[in-house]
């Protein structure tokens, strides 16, 4: 960098003297503080414009090969999708609204709206020749919003499927608002009633059945709700068919609109309230994809948590879940914005990167684009992050990916806490209720500082806890950097139950 030079002369007995002023010294500027993208890469993959690719679901196939569904029912495989050319085959067309793909025994099986169809190239050409129904065991009137959303395999060989609403408010035909499961002989199971608008579908890495309901009657935000068989997850819509499906047991109770859903879970014996609730607008306003993180690191610190899309905000959050008392709870955080569209589809790659795909047809997004392909990659810097949340009889314990600087995170008044809620109601959606402030009554790190035990008054089952750390900071030995503020510093645990 040149700076400037001031020259100015002074002519003293006779003489011309030239008299150099420099500017005065600044002090050395602070480093930048860090951003996502120092830590998360997006790579944009080029789809060709043939491809009108809406991405609805993603899967990854022998051979280095990523299946990309759209949502105006086409496939298309991409040979090398991280190499410099990857090369773009269809390899099926005139599907109905793809939201699935699972790979089986060199097949590829589809979950579009009317059914899970098994799809397979038998001559070798890279297109499907063979296509079969598999099962189609629900019902479809032709409403804009019936979406069916599949999941890979679980451990049985089934396939998951959650059946939106019609017209996201009413069930006009068989299980709409259901859970069903697709048995590798093409039987259909009703499997879990309760159902909204569901944004996505997938499995922890402990094998638990995840999917995510978005905001709306009976949902008073967004939010990830596990799935079990025999159970109810909040929407009451549905309650009409469980005379066609008598393996489920009894209907439960309809739930009492203006409620709470820690109340109406005491009530009803098979309501499963949601394992996290994401706070409205702050934390997006439109949940989909669900992926668990089972790169054993490759992807970063955050091995084992479950990632999730929303396709309104066009970005990433992480959830990090436990179980207390057989209940699943637990946080969700930002992780990273700035994806081309509406997020929807994800996927993990055998290399550890993460595939987003979007779409924003029918809803808006913060991401512009049509539609988009991309690649997430951890550029192997750990951030500086709340890794997890742990619930405790009297607060919080908060695990960090970098030690912390003691005395800052031994200072109460370097938290913030509050609680709320939303109401359990028949209306659309819920304002924000029952907020209260949780004082932080003292703060405890551990030997090595990567956790923190927070005590805390006023902590309230069925609330959700934010819980912020502006004044945290990592330690002068942390890998990230001595000195750095959290990247991301507030979390939202939703407390179903506190431990005892």
């Amino acid at each position: 960098m040149v700076r400037a030079i001031v020259v100015r002369r002074i002519v003293s007995a006779g003489l011309a003297l030239a008299l150099v002023a420099l500017p005065p010294a600044r002090a050395a500027e602070p480093p930048a503080r860090p951003t996502e993208a120092d830590y998360y890469r997006i790579e944009r993959l080029a789809i060709p414009p043939q491809a009108f690719l809406e991405v609805g679901a993603l899967e990854w196939l022998p051979g280095d090969r990523l299946a990309v569904a759209s949502r105006r029912g086409e496939i298309w495989v991409v040979d090398d999708p991280a190499g410099a050319e990857p090369t773009w085959t269809r390899f099926a067309h005139g599907l109905h609204e793809v939201l699935g793909l699972a790979w089986r025994d060199g097949a590829l099986y589809v979950t579009q709206r009317p059914e899970v169809s098994r799809l397979e190239d038998t001559d070798g050409d890279g297109e499907a020749d063979v296509m079969e129904t598999v099962a189609d065991g629900w019902g479809v009137s032709g409403d804009y919003h019936e979406y069916a959303f599949g999941s890979k395999f679980d451990a049985e060989g089934n396939i998951w499927v959650v059946l939106c609403l019609t017209g996201s408010f009413s069930s006009e035909v068989p299980f709409r608002g259901w859970a069903v499961r697709v048995t590798p002989d093409g039987r259909t199971i009703p499997t879990t009633s309760g159902i909204r608008s569901p944004g996505g579908i997938g499995f922890g890495c402990d094998g638990s059945v995840l999917y995510t309901d978005n905001q709306g009657p009976w949902n008073g935000s967004c939010a990830l709700k596990e799935l079990r068989p025999g159970e109810f997850v909040g929407h009451p819509g549905g309650f009409r068919w469980y005379d066609l499906a008598p393996e489920m047991g009894p209907k439960p109770e309809e739930p009492r609109s203006g409620s709470r859903w820690a109340e109406e879970a005491k009530r009803i014996p098979q309501y499963r309230p949601a394992a996290v609730v994401f706070p409205y607008d702050l934390m997006g306003k439109s949940a989909a994809g669900v992926v668990c993180d089972a790169t054993e690191g490759a992807f970063g610190p955050f091995a084992g948590q479950v990632f999730v899309t929303d396709q309104s905000h066009s970005f990433l959050m992480r959830c990090a879940l436990e179980r207390v008392d057989g209940i699943l709870q637990g946080a969700c955080f930002p992780f990273r914005e700035g994806f081309g569209s509406g997020s929807l589809a994800v996927q993990f790659a055998p290399d550890g990167a993460l595939f987003v795909g979007g779409t924003n047809r029918g809803w808006g997004s913060r991401g512009g684009g049509d539609y988009a392909l991309e690649r997430l990659v951890w550029t192997g810097r750990v951030p500086f992050e709340i890794r997890a949340m742990k619930a405790l009889p009297d607060g919080f314990e908060l695990e960090f990916t970098a030690p912390v600087d003691r005395a800052a995170a031994a200072d109460p008044a370097s938290y913030r806490a509050r609680g709320f809620g939303y109401i359990f109601q028949s209306a659309y959606g819920s304002p924000v209720v029952d907020e209260e402030p949780c004082t932080i009554v003292s703060a405890t790190p551990d030997a090595d500082g990567t956790r923190v035990r927070l005590v805390m008054e006023n902590l309230r089952e069925g609330v959700i806890h934010e819980i912020a750390c502006p004044g945290v900071r990592s330690a002068a030995t942390a890998s990230p950097g001595a000195g750095l503020p959290l990247l991301h510093d507030t979390g939202w645990y939703t407390l179903n139950r506190r431990p005892q």
